[in-house]
């Protein structure tokens, strides 16, 4: 399972949506296609409902599974079988 921590995202301090945006664009996501991947938060700082959508939307385009969370208790937000279905 590949790993996106929202920890990378962090501009002193907290996440601000100029520059999140920016990394966003910055990420190849073909790394992501047909794999399965999980967003870790961080418990540190708070993170915007819109970083998750943004980071959900780009990656339901590729990827074939989404969950959030940790390994161990993740909670899954997207599956592309299920689309199909």
């Amino acid at each position: 399972m590949e790993t996106i921590l929202l920890d990378d995202f962090i501009d002193d301090g907290i996440i601000r949506e100029k520059s999140f945006r920016q990394k966003v664009d910055e990420i190849d996501f073909e790394q992501y296609r047909d794999q399965k991947v999980i967003i870790k938060g961080c418990a540190d700082v708070v993170v915007p409902t819109w970083a998750y959508l943004i980071l959900t939307a780009r990656l339901a385009q590729v990827a074939d599974k989404l969950y959030y969370g940790e390994p161990r208790y993740a909670v899954k937000i997207f599956n592309r079988k299920e689309l199909k279905s």
